[in-house]
Protein backbone atom coordinates (compact mmCIF):
# COMPACT_ATOMS: atom_id res chain seq x y z
CA UNK A 1 0.00 0.00 0.00
CA UNK A 2 2.71 2.69 1.26
CA UNK A 3 4.43 1.48 -2.22
CA UNK A 4 1.32 2.65 -4.43
CA UNK A 5 1.11 5.50 -2.49
CA UNK A 6 4.89 6.51 -3.12
CA UNK A 7 4.85 5.66 -6.68
CA UNK A 8 1.90 7.59 -7.02
CA UNK A 9 3.29 10.46 -5.32
CA UNK A 10 6.89 10.38 -7.34
CA UNK A 11 4.60 10.39 -11.02
CA UNK A 12 2.74 13.57 -9.32
CA UNK A 13 5.82 15.17 -9.10
CA UNK A 14 7.36 14.11 -12.38
CA UNK A 15 4.03 15.43 -13.84
CA UNK A 16 4.56 18.98 -12.45
CA UNK A 17 8.24 19.06 -13.65
CA UNK A 18 7.24 18.21 -17.06
CA UNK A 19 4.39 21.16 -17.45
CA UNK A 20 7.04 23.76 -15.59
CA UNK A 21 8.51 24.61 -18.61
CA UNK A 22 5.58 25.20 -20.14
CA UNK A 23 4.60 27.27 -17.44
CA UNK A 24 7.67 29.10 -17.13
CA UNK A 25 7.08 30.33 -20.43
CA UNK A 26 4.04 31.66 -20.22
CA UNK A 27 5.61 34.09 -17.62
CA UNK A 28 7.70 36.26 -20.08
CA UNK A 29 5.65 38.40 -22.75
CA UNK A 30 8.85 38.40 -24.86
CA UNK A 31 8.83 34.46 -25.14
CA UNK A 32 8.35 32.66 -28.19
CA UNK A 33 5.50 30.56 -26.50
CA UNK A 34 3.48 33.09 -24.59
CA UNK A 35 2.09 34.97 -27.99
CA UNK A 36 0.52 33.50 -30.15
CA UNK A 37 2.03 32.73 -34.30
CA UNK A 38 -1.11 32.78 -35.73
CA UNK A 39 -4.15 36.35 -35.63
CA UNK A 40 -7.66 36.09 -37.02
CA UNK A 41 -9.19 37.39 -39.89
CA UNK A 42 -12.90 38.30 -39.93
CA UNK A 43 -13.94 37.16 -43.16
CA UNK A 44 -17.84 37.76 -42.56
CA UNK A 45 -17.10 41.44 -40.97
CA UNK A 46 -14.70 43.23 -43.31
CA UNK A 47 -16.67 42.33 -46.72
CA UNK A 48 -19.57 43.65 -45.17
CA UNK A 49 -17.72 46.78 -44.74
CA UNK A 50 -16.20 46.66 -47.75
CA UNK A 51 -19.62 46.31 -49.51
CA UNK A 52 -21.04 48.86 -47.54
CA UNK A 53 -19.12 52.19 -49.07
CA UNK A 54 -20.64 51.16 -52.34
CA UNK A 55 -23.88 52.45 -50.64
CA UNK A 56 -22.41 55.80 -49.60
CA UNK A 57 -24.49 58.59 -50.52
CA UNK A 58 -22.52 61.51 -51.43
CA UNK A 59 -25.47 63.89 -51.91
CA UNK A 60 -27.02 62.88 -48.50
CA UNK A 61 -23.67 63.26 -46.46
CA UNK A 62 -23.27 67.24 -48.25
CA UNK A 63 -25.91 67.94 -46.22
CA UNK A 64 -24.86 67.09 -42.94
CA UNK A 65 -22.28 69.01 -41.58
CA UNK A 66 -18.87 67.11 -40.46
CA UNK A 67 -17.48 68.25 -37.08
CA UNK A 68 -13.67 67.96 -38.26
CA UNK A 69 -12.14 70.20 -35.24
CA UNK A 70 -11.86 69.57 -31.31
CA UNK A 71 -9.71 72.27 -29.89
CA UNK A 72 -7.83 70.36 -26.52
CA UNK A 73 -7.49 74.02 -24.81
CA UNK A 74 -9.57 76.92 -25.74
CA UNK A 75 -6.50 78.22 -27.76
CA UNK A 76 -4.51 78.07 -31.34
CA UNK A 77 -0.82 77.34 -29.19
CA UNK A 78 0.72 73.81 -29.55
CA UNK A 79 1.21 73.35 -26.16
CA UNK A 80 -2.42 72.80 -25.44
CA UNK A 81 -2.88 70.51 -28.98
CA UNK A 82 -4.95 70.81 -31.93
CA UNK A 83 -7.16 67.97 -33.02
CA UNK A 84 -8.58 67.84 -36.63
CA UNK A 85 -11.13 64.73 -37.64
CA UNK A 86 -9.96 62.89 -40.62
CA UNK A 87 -12.29 61.06 -43.04
CA UNK A 88 -11.21 58.39 -45.64
CA UNK A 89 -11.14 59.83 -48.99
CA UNK A 90 -14.18 57.23 -50.23
CA UNK A 91 -16.61 58.93 -48.19
CA UNK A 92 -15.77 62.56 -48.89
CA UNK A 93 -19.23 64.48 -49.36
CA UNK A 94 -18.97 64.91 -53.12
CA UNK A 95 -20.46 63.81 -56.55
CA UNK A 96 -16.99 64.78 -58.49
CA UNK A 97 -16.51 61.70 -59.61
CA UNK A 98 -18.44 59.10 -60.58
CA UNK A 99 -17.89 56.00 -57.61
CA UNK A 100 -17.39 52.28 -59.06
CA UNK A 101 -20.82 49.96 -59.03
CA UNK A 102 -18.24 47.34 -57.46
CA UNK A 103 -15.37 47.06 -55.01
CA UNK A 104 -13.38 45.68 -57.58
CA UNK A 105 -13.05 48.81 -59.42
CA UNK A 106 -13.00 51.02 -56.51
CA UNK A 107 -9.48 48.61 -55.48
CA UNK A 108 -8.04 48.94 -58.92
CA UNK A 109 -8.73 52.57 -58.43
CA UNK A 110 -7.33 53.00 -55.30
CA UNK A 111 -3.92 50.89 -56.55
CA UNK A 112 -3.31 53.21 -59.63
CA UNK A 113 -3.40 56.35 -57.29
CA UNK A 114 -1.12 54.56 -55.03
CA UNK A 115 1.29 53.26 -57.63
CA UNK A 116 1.38 57.25 -58.79
CA UNK A 117 2.20 58.20 -55.20
CA UNK A 118 5.02 55.91 -55.15
CA UNK A 119 6.70 56.99 -58.25
CA UNK A 120 6.09 60.61 -56.79
CA UNK A 121 8.06 59.32 -53.46
CA UNK A 122 10.59 57.52 -55.27
CA UNK A 123 10.77 60.37 -57.61
CA UNK A 124 11.29 63.13 -55.02
CA UNK A 125 13.76 61.07 -53.50
CA UNK A 126 16.02 60.70 -56.43
CA UNK A 127 16.62 64.60 -57.24
CA UNK A 128 17.34 65.09 -53.96
CA UNK A 129 19.86 62.34 -53.63
CA UNK A 130 21.62 63.54 -56.53
CA UNK A 131 20.87 67.07 -55.42
CA UNK A 132 19.33 67.93 -58.16
CA UNK A 133 16.94 71.28 -57.31
CA UNK A 134 14.50 73.18 -59.49
CA UNK A 135 14.39 76.26 -59.35
CA UNK A 136 12.29 77.79 -61.81
CA UNK A 137 8.91 77.47 -63.23
CA UNK A 138 8.48 75.72 -67.02
CA UNK A 139 7.97 77.25 -68.98
CA UNK A 140 7.59 80.71 -67.50
CA UNK A 141 11.71 81.01 -67.03
CA UNK A 142 11.52 81.45 -70.69
CA UNK A 143 8.43 84.00 -71.06
CA UNK A 144 10.15 87.85 -70.59
CA UNK A 145 7.76 88.59 -68.22
CA UNK A 146 4.41 87.16 -66.45
CA UNK A 147 1.02 88.68 -66.75
CA UNK A 148 -1.06 90.08 -64.40
CA UNK A 149 -3.84 87.88 -64.94
CA UNK A 150 -4.56 84.56 -63.15
CA UNK A 151 -5.17 83.12 -66.58
CA UNK A 152 -2.11 83.60 -67.81
CA UNK A 153 -0.09 80.66 -65.80
CA UNK A 154 0.19 77.63 -67.54
CA UNK A 155 1.05 74.06 -65.72
CA UNK A 156 4.86 73.38 -67.01
CA UNK A 157 3.71 69.71 -67.91
CA UNK A 158 0.88 67.42 -69.21
CA UNK A 159 -1.63 66.10 -66.19
CA UNK A 160 -1.17 62.51 -65.89
CA UNK A 161 -4.80 60.26 -65.95
CA UNK A 162 -4.31 59.45 -62.03
CA UNK A 163 -7.21 60.93 -59.79
CA UNK A 164 -4.78 61.32 -57.10
CA UNK A 165 -3.55 59.79 -54.23
CA UNK A 166 -5.08 62.02 -51.27
CA UNK A 167 -6.33 59.19 -49.16
CA UNK A 168 -8.10 60.79 -45.70
CA UNK A 169 -9.38 64.56 -45.31
CA UNK A 170 -10.30 67.31 -42.43
CA UNK A 171 -12.31 70.63 -42.62
CA UNK A 172 -10.04 73.67 -42.85
CA UNK A 173 -11.22 76.88 -42.42
CA UNK A 174 -9.24 79.27 -44.93
CA UNK A 175 -9.09 83.00 -44.92
CA UNK A 176 -11.01 85.75 -42.99
CA UNK A 177 -13.55 85.24 -42.46
CA UNK A 178 -13.03 81.09 -42.20
CA UNK A 179 -14.38 79.64 -45.81
CA UNK A 180 -14.69 76.07 -44.59
CA UNK A 181 -13.04 73.45 -46.78
CA UNK A 182 -12.30 69.73 -47.31
CA UNK A 183 -8.20 69.38 -47.88
CA UNK A 184 -5.96 66.28 -47.89
CA UNK A 185 -4.00 65.53 -45.16
CA UNK A 186 -0.39 64.11 -45.81
CA UNK A 187 2.59 63.94 -44.13
CA UNK A 188 4.62 62.91 -47.19
CA UNK A 189 3.90 66.97 -48.14
CA UNK A 190 5.11 70.17 -47.56
CA UNK A 191 3.49 72.67 -49.07
CA UNK A 192 -0.19 73.72 -48.15
CA UNK A 193 -2.32 74.81 -50.95
CA UNK A 194 -5.90 75.78 -52.10
CA UNK A 195 -7.93 76.01 -54.97
CA UNK A 196 -8.26 79.64 -55.67
CA UNK A 197 -10.08 81.99 -57.70
CA UNK A 198 -10.10 83.19 -60.83
CA UNK A 199 -9.24 79.84 -62.50
CA UNK A 200 -7.21 79.25 -65.53
CA UNK A 201 -7.79 75.56 -65.34
CA UNK A 202 -9.47 73.65 -61.81
CA UNK A 203 -11.09 70.45 -60.98
CA UNK A 204 -14.37 69.90 -59.46
CA UNK A 205 -14.26 69.83 -55.57
CA UNK A 206 -17.25 69.81 -52.94
CA UNK A 207 -16.99 73.19 -51.64
CA UNK A 208 -17.00 76.95 -53.32
CA UNK A 209 -12.94 77.39 -54.66
CA UNK A 210 -11.43 80.11 -52.34
CA UNK A 211 -11.65 83.60 -53.28
CA UNK A 212 -8.65 85.36 -51.96
CA UNK A 213 -10.07 88.80 -52.44
CA UNK A 214 -12.83 87.94 -49.85
CA UNK A 215 -10.61 87.20 -47.42
CA UNK A 216 -9.40 90.30 -45.52
CA UNK A 217 -6.19 88.41 -44.53
CA UNK A 218 -4.91 87.17 -47.47
CA UNK A 219 -1.31 88.87 -48.39
CA UNK A 220 1.17 87.41 -51.62
CA UNK A 221 4.85 86.91 -50.80
CA UNK A 222 7.40 88.56 -51.96
CA UNK A 223 9.34 87.38 -54.43
CA UNK A 224 12.66 87.75 -52.10
CA UNK A 225 11.23 86.41 -49.11
CA UNK A 226 12.85 83.51 -47.54
CA UNK A 227 9.43 81.10 -47.29
CA UNK A 228 9.42 82.08 -51.16
CA UNK A 229 13.45 81.15 -51.47
CA UNK A 230 12.28 77.92 -49.37
CA UNK A 231 10.03 76.69 -52.34
CA UNK A 232 11.77 73.28 -54.57
CA UNK A 233 10.13 75.30 -57.68
CA UNK A 234 9.64 79.11 -57.76
CA UNK A 235 9.26 82.10 -60.17
CA UNK A 236 8.55 85.87 -59.74
CA UNK A 237 5.60 87.80 -60.98
CA UNK A 238 6.71 91.12 -62.35
CA UNK A 239 5.71 94.29 -61.09
CA UNK A 240 6.46 98.48 -61.61
CA UNK A 241 8.02 98.07 -58.04
CA UNK A 242 10.80 96.17 -59.77
CA UNK A 243 12.72 92.78 -57.85
CA UNK A 244 11.61 94.28 -54.53
CA UNK A 245 7.70 94.38 -55.44
CA UNK A 246 7.56 91.34 -56.93
CA UNK A 247 4.87 88.83 -56.07
CA UNK A 248 6.06 85.02 -55.29
CA UNK A 249 4.72 81.70 -57.93
CA UNK A 250 5.11 78.10 -56.74
CA UNK A 251 4.26 75.22 -58.57
CA UNK A 252 4.44 71.27 -56.94
CA UNK A 253 4.34 68.56 -58.69
CA UNK A 254 3.39 64.89 -57.59
CA UNK A 255 5.07 62.79 -60.11
CA UNK A 256 2.38 61.25 -61.80
CA UNK A 257 1.51 64.47 -64.19
CA UNK A 258 -0.37 66.12 -61.60
CA UNK A 259 0.26 69.61 -60.42
CA UNK A 260 -0.39 73.03 -58.79
CA UNK A 261 0.40 76.41 -59.63
CA UNK A 262 -0.12 79.90 -58.53
CA UNK A 263 0.43 82.62 -56.17
CA UNK A 264 2.24 81.88 -53.07
CA UNK A 265 1.41 84.19 -50.29
CA UNK A 266 0.10 83.96 -46.35
CA UNK A 267 -3.48 83.35 -44.86
CA UNK A 268 -5.38 82.99 -41.47
CA UNK A 269 -6.12 78.93 -41.02
CA UNK A 270 -8.68 78.01 -38.47
CA UNK A 271 -8.91 74.49 -37.09
CA UNK A 272 -12.37 74.14 -36.23
CA UNK A 273 -13.53 76.48 -33.58
CA UNK A 274 -9.65 77.30 -31.93
CA UNK A 275 -8.14 80.81 -32.44
CA UNK A 276 -7.47 81.32 -36.06
CA UNK A 277 -3.62 80.84 -36.78
CA UNK A 278 -2.13 83.95 -38.77
CA UNK A 279 0.39 84.47 -41.40
CA UNK A 280 0.64 80.86 -42.48
CA UNK A 281 2.53 80.48 -46.28
CA UNK A 282 0.58 78.20 -48.54
CA UNK A 283 0.04 78.02 -52.22
CA UNK A 284 -3.27 79.35 -54.01
CA UNK A 285 -3.17 77.48 -57.33
CA UNK A 286 -5.34 78.96 -60.06
CA UNK A 287 -4.46 76.18 -62.29
CA UNK A 288 -4.42 72.36 -60.78
CA UNK A 289 -4.85 69.20 -62.33
CA UNK A 290 -5.13 65.58 -61.55
CA UNK A 291 -4.79 65.42 -57.75
CA UNK A 292 -6.87 65.32 -54.68
CA UNK A 293 -10.73 65.46 -56.81
CA UNK A 294 -13.16 66.57 -54.42
CA UNK A 295 -11.25 67.90 -51.79
CA UNK A 296 -10.20 71.69 -51.82
CA UNK A 297 -6.55 71.07 -51.90
CA UNK A 298 -3.79 69.69 -49.16
CA UNK A 299 -2.90 70.50 -45.66
CA UNK A 300 0.83 69.54 -45.75
CA UNK A 301 2.30 67.37 -42.67
CA UNK A 302 5.41 67.04 -43.68
CA UNK A 303 8.86 67.84 -41.49
CA UNK A 304 10.10 70.38 -44.12
CA UNK A 305 10.07 73.84 -43.14
CA UNK A 306 7.14 74.72 -45.03
CA UNK A 307 4.69 72.51 -43.89
CA UNK A 308 2.17 73.35 -41.37
CA UNK A 309 3.25 71.46 -38.29
CA UNK A 310 6.98 73.85 -38.59
CA UNK A 311 5.27 77.38 -39.27
CA UNK A 312 3.45 76.39 -35.66
CA UNK A 313 6.26 75.73 -34.56
CA UNK A 314 4.90 71.84 -33.53
CA UNK A 315 7.10 69.52 -31.75
CA UNK A 316 4.89 66.32 -32.05
CA UNK A 317 1.87 65.28 -34.22
CA UNK A 318 0.14 61.94 -34.27
CA UNK A 319 -3.05 60.15 -36.29
CA UNK A 320 -5.00 57.46 -36.13
CA UNK A 321 -6.66 56.35 -39.62
CA UNK A 322 -9.27 54.32 -39.60
CA UNK A 323 -10.33 51.62 -42.19
CA UNK A 324 -10.62 53.35 -45.74
CA UNK A 325 -14.10 51.29 -45.89
CA UNK A 326 -15.20 53.06 -42.65
CA UNK A 327 -17.62 56.09 -42.46
CA UNK A 328 -16.06 56.52 -38.84
CA UNK A 329 -13.79 59.67 -38.48
CA UNK A 330 -10.27 59.60 -36.77
CA UNK A 331 -8.12 62.12 -35.55
CA UNK A 332 -4.82 63.91 -36.26
CA UNK A 333 -3.55 65.50 -33.51
CA UNK A 334 -0.45 68.70 -33.08
CA UNK A 335 0.90 69.54 -29.53
CA UNK A 336 2.91 68.70 -27.23
CA UNK A 337 1.54 65.67 -26.05
CA UNK A 338 0.43 64.11 -29.10
CA UNK A 339 3.13 61.64 -29.05
CA UNK A 340 3.47 60.79 -25.62
CA UNK A 341 2.63 57.67 -23.96
CA UNK A 342 2.84 55.05 -27.21
CA UNK A 343 2.88 51.14 -26.91
CA UNK A 344 5.74 50.51 -29.19
CA UNK A 345 8.84 53.19 -29.83
CA UNK A 346 11.14 53.12 -32.61
CA UNK A 347 13.77 55.22 -33.77
CA UNK A 348 12.62 58.35 -35.97
CA UNK A 349 15.40 59.02 -38.39
CA UNK A 350 15.63 61.95 -40.88
CA UNK A 351 17.31 62.14 -44.55
CA UNK A 352 19.59 65.10 -44.76
CA UNK A 353 19.10 65.36 -48.19
CA UNK A 354 15.03 65.81 -47.74
CA UNK A 355 13.44 66.71 -44.65
CA UNK A 356 9.98 66.29 -46.05
CA UNK A 357 9.42 62.29 -44.38
CA UNK A 358 9.98 60.72 -41.40
CA UNK A 359 11.91 57.41 -41.85
CA UNK A 360 11.49 54.98 -38.93
CA UNK A 361 14.57 52.71 -37.71
CA UNK A 362 13.00 49.40 -38.50
CA UNK A 363 15.32 46.29 -38.20
CA UNK A 364 13.51 43.48 -39.22
CA UNK A 365 10.17 42.07 -39.93
CA UNK A 366 8.54 38.64 -38.60
CA UNK A 367 6.19 36.33 -39.99
CA UNK A 368 4.78 33.30 -37.90
CA UNK A 369 6.42 34.95 -34.84
CA UNK A 370 9.38 34.33 -37.06
CA UNK A 371 12.28 36.55 -38.15
CA UNK A 372 12.83 36.40 -41.63
CA UNK A 373 16.25 36.33 -43.02
CA UNK A 374 16.44 39.65 -44.11
CA UNK A 375 19.63 41.59 -44.66
CA UNK A 376 19.67 45.09 -42.46
CA UNK A 377 20.69 46.78 -45.42
CA UNK A 378 17.26 46.63 -47.13
CA UNK A 379 16.18 48.82 -44.64
CA UNK A 380 19.29 51.42 -44.30
CA UNK A 381 19.62 54.64 -45.61
CA UNK A 382 23.32 55.28 -47.13
CA UNK A 383 25.25 58.68 -47.22
CA UNK A 384 23.45 60.00 -50.24
CA UNK A 385 19.52 59.96 -48.45
CA UNK A 386 19.03 57.15 -50.60
CA UNK A 387 16.99 54.09 -49.33
CA UNK A 388 15.10 53.80 -46.02
CA UNK A 389 12.17 53.10 -44.03
CA UNK A 390 9.25 56.22 -44.41
CA UNK A 391 6.22 56.35 -42.23
CA UNK A 392 3.76 57.46 -45.14
CA UNK A 393 0.01 58.52 -44.65
CA UNK A 394 -0.45 58.67 -48.27
CA UNK A 395 0.40 55.93 -49.66
CA UNK A 396 -1.87 52.48 -48.67
CA UNK A 397 0.04 49.57 -49.28
CA UNK A 398 3.73 48.92 -47.85
CA UNK A 399 6.42 48.68 -50.43
CA UNK A 400 9.58 46.66 -49.44
CA UNK A 401 12.63 45.84 -51.41
CA UNK A 402 12.20 42.91 -53.33
CA UNK A 403 14.33 40.49 -51.45
CA UNK A 404 12.74 41.61 -48.28
CA UNK A 405 9.18 41.21 -49.65
CA UNK A 406 9.98 37.79 -51.57
CA UNK A 407 11.06 36.87 -47.46
CA UNK A 408 7.77 37.65 -46.56
CA UNK A 409 5.43 36.67 -48.93
CA UNK A 410 6.85 32.90 -49.44
CA UNK A 411 6.83 32.80 -45.74
CA UNK A 412 2.94 33.76 -45.77
CA UNK A 413 2.48 30.99 -48.57
CA UNK A 414 3.47 28.74 -46.24
CA UNK A 415 1.85 29.33 -43.41
CA UNK A 416 -1.85 29.69 -45.11
CA UNK A 417 -0.99 26.41 -47.38
CA UNK A 418 -4.53 24.85 -46.20
CA UNK A 419 -6.26 28.33 -47.82
CA UNK A 420 -7.35 27.72 -51.48
CA UNK A 421 -5.23 30.50 -53.84
CA UNK A 422 -6.50 32.85 -56.32
CA UNK A 423 -5.41 34.70 -59.24
CA UNK A 424 -3.06 37.78 -58.27
CA UNK A 425 -5.11 41.50 -58.65
CA UNK A 426 -2.72 44.36 -59.84
CA UNK A 427 0.38 44.57 -57.95
CA UNK A 428 -0.67 41.62 -55.09
CA UNK A 429 0.57 38.71 -56.72
CA UNK A 430 -0.47 36.17 -53.17
CA UNK A 431 -4.76 35.73 -52.69
CA UNK A 432 -6.90 33.94 -51.88
CA UNK A 433 -10.55 32.77 -52.48
CA UNK A 434 -12.39 32.96 -48.91
CA UNK A 435 -15.68 33.17 -50.37
CA UNK A 436 -16.63 30.49 -48.58
CA UNK A 437 -15.42 31.14 -45.22
CA UNK A 438 -16.46 33.51 -42.12
CA UNK A 439 -12.76 33.54 -40.38
CA UNK A 440 -9.84 32.18 -40.88
CA UNK A 441 -6.48 31.83 -39.10
CA UNK A 442 -3.71 33.81 -41.04
CA UNK A 443 0.08 33.62 -39.39
CA UNK A 444 0.72 36.94 -37.53
CA UNK A 445 3.26 39.32 -39.21
CA UNK A 446 5.41 42.17 -37.17
CA UNK A 447 7.28 45.26 -37.56
CA UNK A 448 10.77 44.58 -35.74
CA UNK A 449 12.44 47.68 -34.59
CA UNK A 450 15.91 48.30 -32.09
CA UNK A 451 15.18 47.38 -28.51
CA UNK A 452 13.36 44.42 -29.53
CA UNK A 453 10.48 46.42 -29.61
CA UNK A 454 7.70 44.91 -32.32
CA UNK A 455 3.89 45.89 -33.68
CA UNK A 456 2.39 43.07 -34.62
CA UNK A 457 0.09 43.82 -36.91
CA UNK A 458 -4.12 43.18 -37.26
CA UNK A 459 -4.75 39.97 -39.45
CA UNK A 460 -7.17 43.12 -41.34
CA UNK A 461 -3.77 45.38 -41.85
CA UNK A 462 -2.49 42.92 -43.99
CA UNK A 463 -4.99 40.71 -45.36
CA UNK A 464 -7.45 42.48 -47.68
CA UNK A 465 -10.75 42.24 -49.45
CA UNK A 466 -10.08 43.34 -53.11
CA UNK A 467 -13.44 42.49 -54.78
CA UNK A 468 -16.97 41.46 -53.29
CA UNK A 469 -17.00 38.26 -53.42
CA UNK A 470 -14.29 37.07 -51.22
CA UNK A 471 -11.13 37.05 -53.10
CA UNK A 472 -8.49 38.51 -50.88
CA UNK A 473 -5.07 39.36 -50.83
CA UNK A 474 -1.56 40.10 -48.99
CA UNK A 475 -1.59 43.92 -49.06
CA UNK A 476 2.15 44.19 -49.11
CA UNK A 477 4.00 44.86 -52.80
CA UNK A 478 7.91 44.94 -53.81
CA UNK A 479 9.64 48.01 -55.15
CA UNK A 480 12.57 48.88 -56.84
CA UNK A 481 13.29 52.00 -55.67
CA UNK A 482 15.55 52.00 -52.83
CA UNK A 483 13.23 53.24 -50.17
CA UNK A 484 10.63 51.21 -48.60
CA UNK A 485 7.18 52.85 -47.05
CA UNK A 486 4.76 51.75 -44.23
CA UNK A 487 1.39 52.73 -45.52
CA UNK A 488 -1.80 53.14 -44.48
CA UNK A 489 -3.41 50.16 -44.82
CA UNK A 490 -0.57 48.99 -42.43
CA UNK A 491 -1.39 51.74 -40.23
CA UNK A 492 -5.09 51.78 -39.53
CA UNK A 493 -6.72 51.21 -36.37
CA UNK A 494 -3.40 52.27 -34.57
CA UNK A 495 -1.87 55.47 -33.56
CA UNK A 496 1.00 57.20 -34.91
CA UNK A 497 2.80 59.69 -33.06
CA UNK A 498 5.99 61.54 -34.13
CA UNK A 499 7.49 63.01 -31.29
CA UNK A 500 9.83 65.41 -33.01
CA UNK A 501 12.11 66.84 -30.00
CA UNK A 502 12.84 63.16 -28.37
CA UNK A 503 13.67 61.38 -32.29
CA UNK A 504 10.90 58.70 -31.39
CA UNK A 505 8.20 57.34 -33.47
CA UNK A 506 4.96 55.76 -32.12
CA UNK A 507 2.90 53.21 -32.38
CA UNK A 508 -0.52 52.43 -30.61
CA UNK A 509 -2.77 50.27 -31.47
CA UNK A 510 -6.78 50.57 -30.57
CA UNK A 511 -6.26 54.45 -30.10
CA UNK A 512 -8.39 55.72 -32.90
Amino acid sequence: MAENFHFLLLLFFLTLLSAFPVLSRNVSPRSTGSVPNTATLDVSASLDQALRVLSFDPDQALDQEVKSVRHASGGATTSGGLTLELHSRDFLPTSAHPRPNDYKTLTLDRLRRDSARVKSIAAQLALAAHSVKRTDLKPVAEEKEFAASAESIRGPIVSGTSQGSGEYFSRVGIGNPPKPLYMVLDTGSDVTWVQCQPCADCYEQSDPIFDPSASSSYSPLPCDSPRCRALDISACRNSSGGAEGSSCLYQVSYGDGSYTVGDFGTETVTLGDSAPVAGVAFGCGHDNEGLFVGAAGLLALGGGPLSFPSQISARSLSYCLVDRDSPASSTLELGASAASGAEVAAPLLRNRKLDTFYYVGLSGISVGGKMLSIPPSSFAMDESGSGGVIVDSGTAVTRLQADAYGALRDAFRRGTAGLPAAEGVSLFDTCYDLSSRTSVEVPTVGFHFPQGRELRLPAKNYLIPVDGVGTYCLAFAPTTAPLSIIGNVQQQGIRVSFDLDNSVVGFTPNNC
